[in-house]
């Protein structure tokens, strides 16, 4: 019997399941020849205490496999590869910058979408240049595609220079499309200036009764800074007061005053602040919060929000995987006006 713990590579850092971990390596290694038709596997027992995982977890691993028609079980005498002549799924590397609700939009989008025509090993970098650039270094050469949401804190231009060693034909931008990246990539974006821009002038009518718009943009942020150029442009373009303020530690909440929040944090802070000054949301003071989520539709009766569609963000990632393009597609922003205006 061959030496599965070899074949089998399980990272700690990667958010793939450990099941899509296991059946993604004995596919590898189908490919690589290192498995061969008839190899018999190991039992769920033995496989679970080798690498120290549950018993469900090789159960789903081998039904995974099982699903790509790879391996077949004989009751009484275990499991074995069964076919090594079938289409292999393509390997995707999926580098996310950070976990949150809205990422996960996009991830259950994206391998939705692309079913068991794919195997995705999954990473988050949480913004760091350095684990990216190792992360990249490491695992370029076993992947058809490198899928990237590309947002750092700093060494934006380093980034884009080690995006632009990557090739092409692998290379899919998602969410932010990186200035400087040169060649035939595919992209799926938002165009951060634009979007806040027609997102406000379609709110022009509430934000009418108010005096001054000012926006929560958080000091060394990944955050574009295209989006402060659009929000400048409106307010400039509408003759607003206008105020950027990277926290509201210091802020005096005045009536007539609307705040646009990018981060959760904030709005939490803001609305303390709002209850606190026993102000009213929609009267005194407006609100709007960058990204949907489920508990915006019901806080304070409804903060009106401005958001990417991010599931279509994914599904259309997802199909140029699957249809090895190479477009530029910026996603439409969506306004949901509610009572906080």
């Amino acid at each position: 019997m061959k030496n599965y713990l070899k074949i089998i590579k399980m990272d700690e850092y990667s958010i793939t399941p450990k099941y899509l971990q296991i059946s993604n390596s004995i596919l590898q290694g189908i490919d690589d020849k290192k498995v061969e038709k008839d190899d018999i596997l190991p039992s769920i027992n033995d496989l679970s205490v080798a690498l120290e995982v549950s018993r469900n977890t090789i159960e789903r691993a081998y039904k995974e496999l099982k699903k790509f028609g790879a391996i077949t079980s004989i009751t009484g005498k275990g499991y074995f590869i069964s076919n090594t002549d079938f289409s292999q799924p393509i390997k995707v590397l999926l580098l996310f910058n950070k976990l949150s609700s809205h990422k996960k939009i996009i991830y259950d989008a994206f391998a939705q979408t692309l079913g068991s025509k794919a195997a995705i090993d999954f990473y988050i970098y949480n913004n760091d240049f350095n684990f990216f650039k190792k992360l990249l270094a490491d695992k370029i050469d076993r992947y058809s595609k490198l899928v990237i949401i590309p947002h750092f804190i700093e060494n934006d231009e380093n980034a884009r220079d080690v995006i632009n060693e990557l090739p092409k034909e692998k290379l899919i931008l998602m969410d932010k499309l990186i200035d400087g990246i040169t060649g035939n990539i595919g992209a799926v974006y938002e165009n951060f200036e634009q979007d806040i821009y027609y997102a406000m002038e379609q709110l022009l009518d509430k934000l009418s009764k108010y005096h001054t718009l000012k926006i929560l943009f958080p000091e060394n942020s990944y955050y574009s800074k295209d989006i402060l150029t659009g929000f400048l442009n409106f307010c400039r373009q509408y003759a607003f007061d206008y105020d950027i303020l990277h926290n509201l530690g210091k802020e005096t909440l005045q009536p007539g005053t609307v705040y646009i929040n990018l981060m959760e944090d904030d709005l939490v802070e803001l609305i303390e602040k709002i209850i606190y000054n026993k102000m009213e949301v929609g009267r005194d003071i407006g609100v709007i919060s960058y990204n949907e989520t489920p508990l915006k539709k019901i806080i304070l009766n409804g903060i009106t929000t401005i958001s990417t569609n991010f599931r279509m963000m994914g599904e259309k990632a997802a199909e140029m995987v699957l249809n090895n393009t190479r477009e530029h597609l910026a996603i439409p922003f969506q306004v949901t006006c509610r009572n906080s205006l």
